[in-house]
């Protein structure tokens, strides 16, 4: 007695179908600057040190401003004869330092909290993360020390008994400024971004600010005197003195009027190229 043959089930021809694919309800796209311009604009609004940095500078500028329009006002002899728009300096030169304080914590506090891999890994292109904080810190400092020099430029002249400013005048002492200022912080971000450090970031760059000053007053030799002549030409609160100037108000040497931002745009270039160049070359 032979076995029954077994009987197969049917059968079917081809492979197995594989499982279901997810597909997300949500648009994916190709990220972009506007993407990294957004995301930086989140951030340096939300965090405390942009509001007492720029705190601090809005009270410097307004306050010092006004007050040295004032004792101007007050002193004898009058300023009948002289700009009065040159006395933005001495509140733009301390609310330089909370510029630059800004502009170094805008990336280096991101390498102290490690929030630097998050970024890195949410837009890899590194150039376009370095852009982005440039353009969204150029944006907020800009705008915002413009303001307050017309304010405190509009303030002055009409404290001062002193010559009507020219526009060329009003433009640099309000623009000029604003470009000056936005720029030095600009320049401490190249800087943040090489030493990776935020108090060795900003110690470098108040060494820059202030230093050259410093050495040039202990230069008594004669053999130095082309040296010292140099160093408190170019330094950088000279530059400032020399924004609102129309001629080279150290003894017709050096630069006046645009010529110390156009100096100061060129430094600021070299330095976030190699900013850069490093960020893109090395790890986080």
């Amino acid at each position: 007695m032979s076995s029954p043959t077994p009987t197969s089930g049917p059968t079917t021809s081809g492979p197995a179908p594989g499982p279901y694919a997810y597909v997300s309800p949500i648009p994916v796209r190709r990220a972009h600057l506007g993407d990294a311009l957004a995301s930086e604009w989140t951030k340096i609004r939300s965090v405390r040190s942009t509001m007492w940095t720029l705190g601090v500078m809005v009270l410097l500028l307004l306050g010092i401003g006004l007050a040295v329009g004032a004792i101007a006002a007050a002193s004898t002899p009058e300023m009948s004869e002289e700009p009065v728009l040159g006395l933005g300096f001495f509140g733009m030169l301390p609310a330089s330092i909370c510029v630059i304080t800004l502009g170094v914590l805008t990336i280096s506090s991101e390498y102290g909290t490690g929030m630097i891999r998050t970024t890195l890994t949410a837009c890899p292109s590194r150039g376009r993360v370095l852009a982005a904080k440039a353009i969204v810190f150029f944006v907020l400092v800009f705008s915002l020390v413009t303001l307050l020099a017309a304010v405190v430029g509009a303030a002055q002249v009409a404290m001062v008994d002193a010559v009507e400013p020219s526009g060329g005048e009003w433009l640099r002492s309000t623009v000029g400024a604003g470009l000056f200022l936005s720029m030095l912080g600009l320049l401490a971000m190249g800087v943040g971004a090489i030493v990776r450090h935020s108090a060795g970031a900003i110690t470098v760059m108040i060494g820059v600010l202030l230093l050259p000053l410093v050495a040039a007053m202990f230069m008594f030799s004669e053999a130095l005197r082309s040296v010292q002549q140099a160093l408190l030409t170019y330094a950088l609160p000279s530059q400032m003195i020399a924004l609102y100037s129309e001629t080279a108000p150290f003894d017709g040497r050096g630069p006046a009027g645009w010529e110390p931002v156009l100096i100061l745009f060129g430094l600021t270039a070299a330095v976030l190229g190699g900013a850069f160049a490093l960020l893109s070359s090395r790890d986080v």
